[in-house]
C-alpha cells in the first residue's frame, strides 16, 4: 500500500496510541514497520491474534510484560565469547525471568472460574478456553531457569557483584575486611597515643587512592617515618603512610587485585552460559516482540471498546454505529456507513462542519485499521473487507512552491488515483469538483465517479453540487447520503442518512438569521426551476423521514420491552422445567432403591424360611411364598407412578415477607433446616447453608424456625461443662489442612470453647497462599459462637492468627 495516504487518514496517530500500549522496546519496533496487509489469510491471522490477546486481557485482567528487554546484541556477543558486564546481565536474566512468567502463563488452556448455582449444586466450574495462536508462540519460548538463578544469585546490581557468587570470592572478601579491621586497629592506637597527638592535624584515618593515611603536620614530617602520598592546598597537613602499615597496605591492595580478578572470572563464567544459548534467546526476542505487539493491541482494542469486525471477501463493507477513533468519547457521534452491496458508490451532502468529512476518513481510518489486524470503534455486526490500495484525496492541497492552486493540486492527486485504481480499491473523495467553475467542476466530478465505478472499484466522495445529488438519483450503483442538520438550533447533528440526498438549507438558514423575505425570494427566482422542485422535494423526504424515525423509535422501544418480558418469562420455564425433571429423576433413584433394598430383604427372609422348614415345606407353604414375592414385586412396580406426588415442588403454608442473614429457617421440600447467610425481598430468594452446601432457594420453599426457649441445665451437662472447661485449649491449630477440614475442626473447637466458658480463643491458620486464613475469616463472620474477631498483634502470632471473641 502506499504509506502517503496512511497520514492523510491518521493512521499514524493510531499508531502513536498503540505504541504507547507496548510494554517493551521489542514490541515498539514492530509497530513502528507496521503496515497493512493486503492479503485476506493476512489480515484475518491478525484479527484473530488480537482477538485472543483482547480476551486473555478481559479473563485474566492483566498479563504481565515487564522486565522484557532488547537483548540481542548482548547475546550475539557473548556468543562469540564477549564478557558482558552486570547490567548486560541483569538485562538478560530479566528478559529469561519474563520469558518463564509468559511461557507458564500462555502455554496452557486459560481456566477461568465461573461460580455455581442451585441448578449445578452449588460446584464452581473451571471454564477452558484455548487460544491457539498466543499459545503456539508461548509454547516456543525456550526457557532457561538455571542460567537466570545463576545470574541473579551473583550480581547484585549493575556495580555490585554477590559475595554468593563464588566461594572464592566469598572467602577474599572476608579477608579484606579482616585485613581492613588490622590496618584500622594499628591506625587507631597511633592517632589515639599521646605521644603522636600532637604531631597530627586532626585524629582521623583517611584514604589516599586505595592507602590508608594519616595527617601530620608539615614541620613534623621527619617525626613520623612513611610514605607521602598527597598534601593539603595550603601545604600545612601532610597524608602520610606510616611505615608500619605499609606492607599492611600492600597485603590489602594484593588481595583487592585477587578481587578484580575473581569478579572477571565469575562475569566470564556467566557469559559463557549466556553464549551457550545466545540462538535460543534470539529465537526468544521475535517471539517476545510480537507477543508485547499483539498484547498492545488487545490492550488498545479494551481502551477504544473496539470489536473484532467480520472479514468478507464479497468487497463490501458494513460499519455499525462506527465512532471515529480520535474524536472524545463523550462527544463523538456513532454512524452507521455501507458499502458494495447495493451500490458501489455514495455521495454524501450537506452544509461545511457537518461531519462529512469525519464520516469518509472514519470509513479509510477504519480499512486501514483493519488491515493492520487492529479492532474498530463500532457495534458488533461490523464487517469489513480487505482492499489493495486506499486511496484518499481530503483537504485543500495547494502549493506556493509548485505554484499549485487549490483545484490542481487537488486534480494533482486525483489523477494519481484514476491511473492506479483497481477493482480492489476503495477511494476517498472530499469536495470532489471544487476549487473551479461550479458547473464544469460538476462535470468533472461525475465523469471521474463514472470512471471509477467503471473499473469496479468502491468509492465514497462528499459534494455540494445539486448536478451529483440528481446523478446519484439517476444512477444505479450510486447512492446518496446527508449529514443531518438541526433547522431550530441552526447547528449539524453530525449524524449520517444514507439514502436521503442533503439539502443546501441556505435560504432557511438565512431567513432564520433575519434576511428579509423578499431577498430570498429574489434569490429563488435566479434559481433553476428544477433545481427548486428538487429542494422543495428534499424538504418534504426531510419532513417524512422525520416523522417516520419518530413512530420506529417508539415501536422499537415497545418490541425492545416485549422481547425483555418473553426472554424473561422463558427463562423461568426453562429453569423450572429443569428444576422439576431433576427433582423427579432424585426421587425416582431415591423410590427404587428403597424398594430394592426391602425387595432384598425380603427374599433374605424367604430363604430362611425355606431352609427351616424345606423338610416339612408343604405345597401350600411355597405357593404362599410365592404370592408373597408377586405382592412384594408389585409393591414396586405401583410405586413408580406414585412418584409424581413425590417431585411435586412442597411450599411452606405462609409466605415468607422477609428476611435477614442468620435467620434459622426449615427447608420444606428436603426436610432439612439450615441458616440464611443472604437474602434479597425484591427477588424473594435467599441463600441457605445446610452444613457444608450452599443453596440459592424461593421465600416459597422457606419456613421461619422460632427460636427455641433455652432448657434447663440439668447435673449432667453441668458435670460435661466443668470436664470441658478443664481439658479445652485456648487456641485451635488449623495448619496443614484444606478449607473444608478447617471449617470443620474450627465449629467442633468453638462449641467446646463456648461450652468451656472461655471468652477469647486463638484460631491459629498461617499465612501461606491466604486461602485458608481468608475461608476461615468468612465462615466466622457468619458463626454462632463467634462474637467478634480481630487480626493477630505482635506477640499473639501476628497476621498468621485470628482472635476471636466467643458469645
Amino acid at each position: 500500500m502506499d504509506n502517503k495516504y496512511f497520514k492523510l487518514l491518521e493512521l499514524d496517530k493510531i499508531l502513536d496510541l498503540l505504541m504507547d500500549k507496548a510494554s517493551s522496546e521489542l514490541g515498539r519496533n514492530i509497530i513502528k514497520k507496521l503496515n497493512p496487509f493486503s492479503k485476506y489469510d493476512q489480515v484475518k491471522e491478525a484479527l484473530e491474534e488480537t482477538t485472543e490477546a483482547q480476551s486473555i486481557l478481559i479473563k485474566r485482567g492483566h498479563v504481565s510484560m515487564q522486565g522484557i528487554h532488547n537483548i540481542e546484541d548482548m547475546a550475539k556477543r557473548a556468543d562469540i565469547g564477549g564478557v558482558l558486564d552486570n547490567a548486560s546481565l541483569i538485562k538478560v536474566a530479566d528478559t529469561m525471568r519474563a520469558t518463564r512468567i509468559l511461557s507458564n502463563l500462555l502455554s496452557g488452556d486459560i481456566k477461568v472460574e465461573t461460580f455455581g448455582n442451585a441448578e449445578n449444586s452449588n460446584k464452581d466450574k473451571e471454564e477452558v478456553t484455548r487460544y491457539p495462536i498466543i499459545q503456539t508462540m508461548a509454547q516456543s519460548l525456550y526457557v532457561h531457569r538455571d542460567v537466570e538463578d545463576a545470574i541473579y544469585n551473583a550480581i547484585v546490581s549493575d556495580i555490585e557483584v554477590s559475595d554468593n557468587a563464588s566461594s572464592e570470592l566469598r572467602m577474599i572478601r572476608r579477608r579484606i575486611l579482616q585485613k581492613n579491621q588490622n590496618i584500622r586497629s594499628k591506625l587507631n592506637s597511633i592517632i589515639s597515643s599521646t605521644s603522636y597527638q600532637k604531631y597530627l592535624q586532626d585524629a582521623i584515618i583517611s584514604m589516599r587512592g586505595d592507602r590508608f593515611v594519616i595527617p601530620v603536620k608539615a614541620e613534623y614530617r621527619s617525626v613520623i617515618s612513611g610514605i607521602i602520598h598527597d598534601q593539603s592546598q595550603s601545604g600545612a597537613t601532610l597524608f602520610i603512610e606510616p611505615m608500619s602499615i605499609v606492607e599492611m597496605n600492600n597485603d590489602l591492595r594484593q588481595l583487592k587485585l585477587q578481587e578484580t580478578e575473581e569478579i572477571e572470572r565469575i562475569l566470564a563464567e556467566l557469559s559463557g552460559m549466556v553464549g551457550e544459548v545466545a540462538r535460543e534467546l534470539i529465537s526468544n526476542q521475535e517471539i517476545l516482540a510480537r507477543l508485547d505487539f499483539a498484547f498492545a493491541k488487545g490492550k488498545l482494542s479494551i481502551a477504544m471498546k473496539a470489536v473484532d469486525p467480520i472479514l468478507n471477501r464479497d468487497k463490501s463493507f458494513r460499519i455499525v454505529k462506527g465512532r471515529h477513533p480520535l474524536i472524545d468519547k463523550k462527544t463523538v457521534v456513532a454512524n452507521t456507513v455501507y458499502l458494495g452491496k447495493d451500490f458501489s458508490s455514495l455521495l454524501i451532502t450537506g452544509p461545511n462542519t457537518g461531519g462529512k468529512t469525519v464520516t469518509i476518513k472514519m470509513v479509510g481510518l477504519f480499512s486501514l485499521m483493519t488491515q493492520c489486524g487492529l479492532h474498530i470503534p463500532a457495534d458488533f455486526g461490523t464487517s469489513m473487507c480487505v482492499f489493495d490500495q486506499v486511496f484518499a484525496d481530503i483537504g485543500d492541497n495547494q502549493s506556493i512552491e509548485q505554484n499549485l492552486s487549490t483545484f490542481s493540486s487537488h486534480m494533482t492527486s486525483i489523477v494519481d488515483i484514476v491511473d492506479r485504481v483497481t477493482e480492489d480499491s476503495l477511494v476517498i473523495f472530499d469536495e470532489l469538483g471544487a476549487g473551479t467553475d461550479p458547473e464544469e467542476g460538476a462535470a468533472l466530478a461525475i465523469a471521474i465517479l463514472e470512471d471509477i465505478r467503471t473499473v469496479g472499484a468502491l468509492c465514497i466522495a462528499t459534494t455540494h453540487y445539486s448536478e451529483l445529488k440528481k446523478y446519484a438519483l439517476a444512477k444505479k450503483g450510486v447512492e446518496n447520503a446527508a449529514v443531518e442538520f438541526d433547522m431550530e438550533t441552526l447547528s449539524p447533528t453530525y449524524r449520517l442518512l444514507i439514502g436521503v440526498p442533503g439539502k443546501s438549507n441556505a435560504f432557511e438558514i438565512s431567513r432564520k438569521l433575519g434576511l428579509n423575505e423578499s431577498v430570498i425570494l429574489n434569490a429563488k427566482f435566479y434559481m433553476d426551476n428544477d433545481d427548486i422542485e428538487l429542494e422543495d422535494v428534499l424538504q418534504s423526504v426531510e419532513k417524512n423521514r422525520l416523522k417516520t424515525e419518530e413512530e420506529l423509535s417508539r415501536a422499537e422501544a415497545m418490541r425492545s420491552e416485549i422481547e425483555a418480558r418473553k426472554n424473561e418469562y422463558e427463562d423461568k420455564i426453562k429453569k423450572l422445567e429443569e428444576s422439576k425433571s431433576k427433582v423427579m429423576e432424585n426421587a425416582r433413584s431415591e423410590a427404587f432403591s428403597i424398594v430394592r433394598q426391602a425387595k432384598e430383604e425380603t427374599e433374605v427372609l424367604i430363604k430362611k424360611l425355606r431352609k427351616l422348614e424345606q423338610e416339612s415345606a408343604s405345597k401350600d407353604k411355597d405357593r404362599r411364598i410365592e404370592e408373597i414375592r408377586r405382592e412384594i414385586g408389585q409393591t414396586m412396580g405401583g410405586l413408580q407412578p406414585s412418584l409424581e406426588s413425590m417431585v411435586v415442588p412442597k411450599f411452606a403454608s405462609k409466605e415468607i415477607k422477609s428476611l435477614k442473614a442468620g435467620a434459622e429457617v426449615n427447608i420444606v421440600s428436603l426436610r432439612q433446616e439450615g441458616t440464611v447467610i443472604s437474602a434479597d425481598d425484591n427477588k424473594k430468594e435467599a441463600v441457605v447453608q445446610v452444613g457444608i452446601m450452599k443453596m440459592t432457594l424461593p421465600y416459597k420453599s422457606l419456613k421461619i424456625i422460632e427460636k427455641k426457649e433455652k432448657n434447663t441445665v440439668t447435673r449432667t451437662t453441668r458435670k460435661v461443662i466443668r470436664s470441658k472447661s478443664g481439658n479445652v485449649k485456648r487456641e485451635v491449630d488449623l495448619r496443614g489442612m484444606n478449607l473444608e477440614e478447617a471449617i470443620v475442626a474450627v465449629d467442633k473447637y468453638l462449641d467446646d470453647a463456648c461450652m468451656a466458658g472461655h471468652d477469647e480463643v486463638t484460631v491459629i491458620h498461617g499465612i501461606g497462599t491466604g486461602v485458608l486464613k481468608s475461608g476461615i475469616g468468612e465462615h466466622l463472620k457468619r458463626h454462632p459462637h463467634v462474637k467478634s474477631q480481630r487480626k493477630g498483634q505482635y506477640g499473639e502470632g501476628g497476621i498468621g492468627v485470628t482472635i476471636v471473641e466467643v458469645k
